[in-house]
């Protein structure tokens, strides 16, 4: 018998990532494991489908020789295998790289990345695949099989199609260069910005303002860098460019914002020119589908039409157009009582930050100890910060432990479920990292999920999301449960102090947990449509969104917001702290050019993509955009392909979150019945069924 074959002196059958494992291996797995394991998987899945297609073809003959319920365990059944095998390790190694990433881990990983998308191409076009569910469509058991089957059905079938199954092969090439495109799209974006993390900031007066939190992480950053001897109090410190709003120097906020507002937008790294060949083919798939635009094309998979988007965006922005208007005035009202020397002549650059500097002052507090009297600014400084003071001081009453246990308090009213850490049970890719078990009301476990909470220095992306690594499956549970990634950006503790957060970091706490509840809480076998699976983008948001409006519930935000060290409570906050309407207004206008260049504009025409991104957003324009705006070229929502004529979804789902979260607030937490029969409602869009394709 020959032996298995051998990478750095191991047998691929040792490799981590192709092992029978409960919870993922992160203490044994390596860089070294991902090209073999990648490539052994691949090869045994292309196996594995090839075997599909060859036992289901000689069935698909009218009138269909097999019942729909035969067929399904002969074809969708080893389907899933095939796709859950590939979704539980892939996502593995690429969580890997955005949380703990290495030049080895990325080389490795984008040596391979191309082969997963062929043989992901090579599955969604699969002709066989295709017909099989079409003759489940067509059969006369249709009606006999559940709503959530005729979904999957339905799902695959849309899939299939978007993915050019009923064209001809030399056809389909232009799905693999839009793929190309739009990872080109991103990693431009993602290397542009890396230039910015080589700036030492060794002036005091440039990081004026930061709380402590922030400017040690700031001197971590330079640490990492190879400068030793940096540290919070004397520098140097690195700033990354999403921090540009809280820099009180305004000199630094202009560089910031400015390198910010164009990055990947010259240089090696340009995205301009690959816009618009983005958008070509785009428009040139949708016509290959016998769709006018790709917007068109886009709405096959979301809950709204076209009109009903584009009518809701014109609601949202004729009524906040106004309120932003006399945001901006309140603001530079604001500016001058605080001697700003910018207040006659505020920029874009500014506006985040005294945004937040007003959000802060509103958002009163009634403890004595905690008001102030007007800020001072010199040289464009506040020599009594705002910001640092007042998130300092208001940080106090929210510090992740007691926010989480808010959180995990407030969903055992709403949904019955506990919350338990079981860090002995998984490894872990970082000692930051947290594991927790979710129980039902009987204490049975029913899902798991990993909290990386802080900001690191480097290897850890910025942002927050959360990821289903494994969900809820008939077919593979093998006594393997949902299993998700929880991930923030969080200001990490410093000495002795817990790790203190921001208001809206609170509300970041709670809108990815509630992603990831819609992962772990369904109730729903078929996993092709269980959980985030098979979910409209436009109703995506939707759980994130309802938990959200929860930190401005009175009776919950009392509840999470009491200070670390004696354990008071506040007992009054303003909703003054709500989003702004001018930040709602800069969402609303991506929405809007969204849409516009998906249905429009005319790639290659005449008008330049930023003369069109000024002209279709006019009617957004609080303050006038920056001759060189070029906010586009880092638009990874729009171009990187997985909000395409879909940003507007974040509106839209948030209309239902408003509906749903009303619903709660009129039954009231206390009345055990009417939550439950609220909790049952907010449930039920989980099988709603999508929009069939043309």
């Amino acid at each position: 018998m020959a032996a298995a074959a051998s990478f750095d002196g191991e047998s691929i059958d040792d490799n981590p990532l192709l092992q029978d494992f409960e919870f993922p291996p992160f203490d044994v797995l390596q860089p070294k494991h991902i090209r073999p394991g990648i490539r052994e998987l691949l090869k045994k899945l292309e196996h594995d489908l090839i075997e599909l297609e060859l036992s289901v073809e000689p069935f698909l003959v009218e009138p269909l020789e097999l019942s729909v319920e035969a067929l399904w365990t002969k074809f969708v059944v080893p389907l899933e295998k095939i796709v859950n095998s590939l979704s539980l390790v892939w996502n593995i190694v690429i969580q890997l790289k955005l949380l703990k990433d290495s030049p080895e881990l990325s080389s490795a990983i984008e040596e391979v990345q191309p082969e997963v998308v062929k043989f992901d191409l090579r599955l969604n076009q699969s002709k066989t695949n295709y017909n099989a569910f079409k003759a489940i469509r067509k059969s006369h058991d249709w009606e006999t099989l559940s709503d959530a089957r005729k979904r999957v059905v339905e799902c695959q079938m849309k899939i299939a199609i978007l993915n050019g199954v009923e064209l001809e092969n030399n056809k389909r090439v232009l799905l693999s260069k839009l793929n190309r495109l739009s990872q080109k799209f991103v990693e431009n974006v993602t290397e542009d910005k890396k230039k910015f993390d080589e700036k030492l900031i060794i002036d005091k007066n440039h990081v004026v303002g930061f709380a402590p939190t922030f400017l040690e992480l700031f001197a971590q950053r330079a640490t990492f860098k190879g400068h030793e001897n940096a540290n919070a109090e004397n520098g140097p410190w690195i700033l990354t460019l999403e921090d540009y709003y809280y820099a009180e120097n305004r000199s630094l906020r202009e560089e910031m914002f400015c390198a910010y507002n164009t990055c990947a937008s010259a240089g090696v790294w340009d995205n301009t020119k690959i816009i618009d060949d983005i958008l070509k083919l785009r428009l040139e798939k949708a016509k290959l589908l016998n769709y006018k635009n790709y917007a068109e094309v886009s709405m096959l998979t979301k809950v709204a039409t076209l009109e009903e988007a584009k009518e809701l965006l014109e609601k949202l922005r004729s009524a906040y157009y106004n309120v932003a208007v006399q945001e901006l005035e309140y603001i530079k009202r604001f500016c001058k009582e605080c001697d700003a020397q910018e207040a006659d002549d505020l920029k874009f650059w500014d506006l985040r930050y005294w945004i937040n500097a007003v959000r802060d002052v509103s958002c009163t507090i009634n403890e004595q100890h905690l008001l102030f009297s007007k800020p001072k600014v010199m040289d464009g400084c506040l020599t009594e910060g705002i910001g640092m003071k007042w998130n300092e001081s208001m940080a106090a009453y929210l510090s992740l432990p007691t926010v989480l246990d808010g959180l995990f308090n407030l969903t055992k009213t709403l949904f019955g479920i506990s919350i338990e850490q079981v860090d002995h049970l998984a490894s872990v890719w970082h000692d930051d990292v947290k594991f927790y078990c979710v129980k039902d009301s009987s204490h049975n476990p029913i899902a798991y999920f990993y909290l990386d909470p802080y900001a690191r220095p480097y290897g850890k992306t910025r942002g927050t999301w959360m990821t289903g690594i494994f969900g809820r499956n008939r077919v593979m549970s093998c006594d393997r449960l949902p299993i998700a990634f929880l991930v923030y950006n969080l200001t990490p503790p410093v000495e002795r102090k817990p790790s203190l957060l921001s208001f809206k970091e609170v509300v970041t706490v709670f809108h990815e947990f509630g992603h990831s509840l819609q992962h772990m809480l369904t109730k729903q076998d078929e996993s092709l449509v269980a959980g985030i699976q098979g979910i409209e983008l436009d109703a995506a948001e939707f759980s994130s969104q309802f938990m959200e409006k929860w930190c401005y519930h009175k009776n919950i935000f009392k509840g999470i917001a009491k200070h670390y060290e004696i354990g008071k409570s506040l007992h009054e906050f303003s909703r003054t702290c709500r989003k702004k309407a001018f930040i709602i207004i800069l969402q609303i206008r991506f929405a809007i050019v969204d849409l516009e260049l998906h249905t429009n504009y005319v790639p290659g025409g005449s008008e330049s993509i930023f003369d069109f991104y000024r002209r279709v957003s006019k009617g957004t324009h609080v303050v006038p955009l920056l001759p060189g705006d070029r906010s586009l070229c880092s638009c990874l929502h729009i171009f990187e392909g997985s909000y395409a004529a879909g940003y507007y979804g974040y509106k839209w789902s948030e209309v239902m979150s408003a509906d749903a979260f009303s619903a709660f607030e009129e039954a009231g937490l206390n009345q055990e019945e009417r939550t439950k029969k609220r909790r049952e409602k907010i449930t039920c869009h989980e099988s709603s069924s999508p929009k069939l394709v043309k």
